[in-house]
């Protein structure tokens, strides 16, 4: 028998427990393959928007390339340690250090290989399907399929220099051992887990100051500043915090001697302490797949609350309002031509400067006679007549709301030396101005036209088409609100050059499609990426059962002996496969809403928790399922074993 077929016996052989890592590295070069094929596409050079797109795909695939390296190294040292006891025989039987490091190798590339062979052959059946999706999710045209010969290129050479770097790494796993290490594998006695009470005090400082700079002001600093000290303090959580913890239930007396407490909690120090650099590295991975999915989905349900908030189809805007009238004709006959009808509301405001708390701010005043049109029309909520030296602050729920909550109950001095005090504060989600809205005042008539005598102020006018026939659900690309809003932004930025953008449009159908097409394609990139870490989070898990499978073995066999049950066993081993599963995803959703949740308050959004709550829901019905296939395979290997 050649060393070549040595080799691919052992693969052969041990294919049960190599059958997850090899899966786990085809999806992972099947994906890598199926955005390859979008990258190198010879139509996507021929769109601006398809440039973008190309763009966040390969930074995707460089995440899930270099990801791949950590996982592959990860994968092949957990296999290797299961297998010193093997490489200890054959060192005894005369094999050379050489020829082991050349079987170790020839074993990694053959599942290389084969890895990038499966992939690649599951990338070209799905990348026609992969492009249809992909398009159809992002609103692109259709791409037409082709032999995609520099994608197949650029996967193989990639992949096929990983596994020889990881291969070649991996040998120093193996020379730093003597024969007698390699000869007893993993049957040595394991001592007692250690712990450092000052790391563990300074990991909790970690933990608590990365909390406590996602609450302070949001910035650049504080969130980098919070990322760092969160990923530190959770590694410390894993390899000293997680230890004191189990200590300090091994004290209770009653609760350990309660059924198989005892079994369960002595047990469970060790396997987290082992498992410590694999579990806080599936919760990093984790967290940041929530926290991305969080966003992304927050994003597409506030661009849905924009449209559905946004009374008006159409809101045009001069923010020179001495020029001549501007021409409104294109945006009519553009709303004519798709067969609607519509009524325009013309609103003025005026931009006043105010001195406040001793500073100069600036906000918009509307008189309560156009108010009341307003609210007629929008359902903004009704106010009392307004004396002249009163005003009401109207707060649309917009990200800038929080510069004009100052202007709340405050008495405020304009140039003209006219005073006003804010007499009552009305919230509301409704934006009479689309995405133009903000914060305004709402004054008495009188005092409009007194302020309105101020030659320093800054006047606005706003153009609203209520087009009824639009109003409803938010309309696809292929509806009539898009396309109309879509050439009038077209005609509206050619104009405002010319006008030194004095005019801005809002269309509400146009604003809604551009950030759908945004959202949906971070999102389809992001779910590939979370797809990435979620399987291989899950083979990290598995792999690490398997190579301590045969000492567990060996454990339970003994405590059958003395009397533990099969359903006993099963409930103990269950509980510690919990553990690993159920822990980072837990961890992971703690820093999720510890990080997301006062950033997001901190740029004045609200209904954040849903989409949070509704992302953990989902990572943790995968993980349930990875747990359950892998608890049930596990639980029926012990089963074998018992008395």
């Amino acid at each position: 028998m050649s060393f070549p077929e040595f080799a691919f016996n052992n693969v052969r052989r041990n294919l049960r427990a190599y059958i997850s890592y090899f899966l786990s590295s085809a999806v992972m070069v099947m994906i890598f393959f199926a955005y390859s094929v979008f990258i190198y596409h010879p139509d996507i050079s021929h769109s601006d928007f398809g440039k973008y797109i190309a763009t966040s795909m390969r930074i995707a695939s460089y995440v899930i390339y270099l990801f791949s390296f950590f996982f592959v190294l990860y994968s092949i040292s957990a296999f290797l340690k299961a297998r010193n006891q093997e490489f200890g025989i054959l060192t005894i039987l005369g094999a050379q250090t050489r020829q082991i490091n050349w079987l170790i190798f020839l074993e990694n590339m053959l599942i290389g290989v084969s890895a990038i062979v499966t992939g690649v052959a599951g990338g070209l059946l799905i990348s026609k399907l992969f492009l249809m999706v992909s398009t159809k999710i992002i609103g692109e045209v259709e791409l037409s399929f082709y032999w995609p010969v520099k994608a197949l290129i650029v996967t193989s050479s990639a992949f096929m220099l990983l596994f020889v770097i990881v291969s070649l790494f991996t040998l120093l796993f193996i020379r730093k051992k003597k024969v007698l290490e390699l000869l007893k594998g993993s049957s040595m006695p394991k001592k007692e887990p250690q712990v450092s009470w000052l790391l563990s005090i300074f990991g909790a400082a970690l933990l608590v100051t990365g909390f406590v700079s996602v609450c302070g002001e949001y910035s650049k600093n504080t969130l980098m500043t919070a990322a760092l000290t969160g990923i530190a303090g959770t590694y410390f959580f894993y390899t000293q915090l997680s230890v004191i913890i189990v200590r300090l239930l091994k004290k209770n007396r009653p609760f350990m001697w309660r059924s198989t407490n005892l079994i369960r909690i002595s047990e469970m120090s060790y396997k987290l302490k082992d498992n410590a650099r694999m579990l806080f590295m599936v919760t990093v991975v984790t967290a940041i797949a929530c926290m991305v999915s969080s966003v992304l989905l927050f994003m597409s349900q506030s661009n849905r609350e924009l449209y559905d908030h946004s009374p008006y189809s159409l809101v045009y805007t001069v923010y020179d309002s001495n020029n001549d009238k501007p021409d409104l004709m294109p945006i009519a006959d553009e709303i004519k031509a798709h067969g609607a009808d519509y009524t325009e509301l013309k609103i003025e405001l005026l931009h006043h400067l105010f001195t406040l708390n001793g500073n100069t701010k600036g906000i918009d005043l509307l008189p309560v006679s156009k108010y009341r049109l307003l609210s007629e029309q929008t359902g903004l909520p009704g106010i009392q007549d307004v004396s002249e030296a009163d005003a009401v602050l109207i707060l649309c729920q917009t990200t800038n709301v929080q510069n004009y909550k100052d202007f709340a109950n405050a008495s405020l001095q304009a140039k003209s030396n006219l005073k006003l005090t804010v007499k009552q504060t009305v919230n509301t989600d409704i934006l009479p101005f689309g995405q133009f809205s903000s914060p305004f005042l709402v004054v008495n008539d009188t005092m409009y036209k007194k302020l309105q005598q101020d030659p320093d102020i800054s006047k606005v006018t706003r153009y609203l088409y209520k087009v009824p026939a639009w109003d409803g659900s938010p309309p696809s690309l292929s509806d009539p609100e898009v396309i109309a809003g879509t050439k009038l932004f077209e005609w509206n930025q050619k104009k405002s050059k010319e006008h030194n953008w004095n005019y801005g449009l809002f269309s509400r159908g146009e604003n809604y499609q551009s950030s759908k097409q945004a959202t949906s394609m971070m999102s389809f990139v992001g779910v590939f990426i979370a797809l990435i870490f979620s399987i291989s989070s899950a083979s990290f898990l598995y792999f690490k059962l398997h190579t301590e499978l045969n000492k567990d073995q060996r454990m339970y066999q003994a405590m059958s002996k003395i009397g533990l049950s099969p359903e006993e066993m099963s409930r103990a081993a269950t509980t510690q496969i919990a553990l690993l599963f159920y822990i980072p995803v837990f961890v992971a959703i703690i820093e999720t809403l510890a990080v997301v949740v006062p950033i997001l308050h901190g740029l004045n959004q609200t209904h954040i928790m849903s989409p949070i709550l509704m992302t953990a829901a989902a990572f943790t019905a995968v993980q349930t399922v990875y747990f359950l296939i892998i608890r049930s395979r596990y639980v029926r290997s012990l089963r074998k074993i018992m008395v």
